[in-house]
């Protein structure tokens, strides 16, 4: 069953520096009334780490990717060629109610209808699933961060396709609402994965541009935190 009443879509083919792409995230949510589901899209080669992440382990990216600390927890997610997505939930929505777990685990059982919808079949983690780490030997990956990247450490109600991790996200909660940042990797978006994923989250979901009162509010989120030294080297 679908989760939310209603959902509104910001699907913006604009690719955007990881700062804003952060900080449209946390205009949403500083305004957002209805729950709603932004996908999108990088203008360089990324990555993004955790709220309490360490910059000295990914500082070696430093030179090839446009680093990012999130406001949400989680670990080190490289973007570029995912489909990136962000949900916001207002307090105003009656699922805000449930645990943290219940929520990502609920999401996570949509986009697994959404893959299915396109004949993958993909399931839900269970606690201490570790199938990613061997699904990477045998197709052999080589990115020397793999080992430190959250994709190779599947945790509870991450998605998992044959083993291997494909979907994970973050989130964090605030007075406004909930924060969920997902991440879906090694699997085509091109097949309508991003349609579907909605579909499957609400029956009445509408599209909708960015409005300009939070693109400028992102702008001057992004220039205060995501893209200052102070906040990328916080800890």
């Amino acid at each position: 069953m679908p989760i939310f009443a209603e959902l509104e879509i910001y699907r913006n083919a604009t690719p955007r520096s990881a700062a804003m792409n952060m900080a449209i995230d946390e205009a949403l949510l500083e305004t957002e009334m209805v729950p709603s589901i932004r996908f999108y899209q990088w203008k360089s080669p990324a990555l993004s780490f955790g709220y309490f992440g360490k910059f000295a382990d990914v500082a070696n990216y430093l030179a090839e990717r446009n680093l990012v600390r999130r406001w949400t927890g989680g670990g080190t997610v490289f973007h570029g060629e995912d489909l990136t997505y962000s949900i916001v939930i207002p307090t105003s929505d009656p699922l805000l109610g449930e645990s943290s777990m219940s929520i990502y685990k609920e999401i996570h059982c949509a986009l697994c209808d959404a893959l299915a919808e396109m004949g993958q079949h993909a399931v839900v983690a269970a606690i201490g699933d570790r199938g990613s780490l061997t699904s990477a030997m045998e197709t052999g990956v080589t990115d020397p961060g793999y080992n430190s990247h959250c994709f190779a450490h599947p945790v509870r109600a991450d998605v998992m396709i044959a083993g291997r991790k494909v979907a994970g996200a973050a989130q964090r909660r605030t007075r406004g609402g909930l924060l969920h940042q997902g991440s879906i990797q090694y699997v085509d978006p091109g097949n309508g994965l991003a349609e579907w994923f909605a579909k499957k989250l609400s029956n009445n979901c509408e599209p909708r541009n960015l409005p300009n009162a939070v693109h400028y509010r992102a702008e001057e989120i992004a220039a205060r935190k995501y893209a200052s030294e102070a906040w990328l080297r916080k800890r």
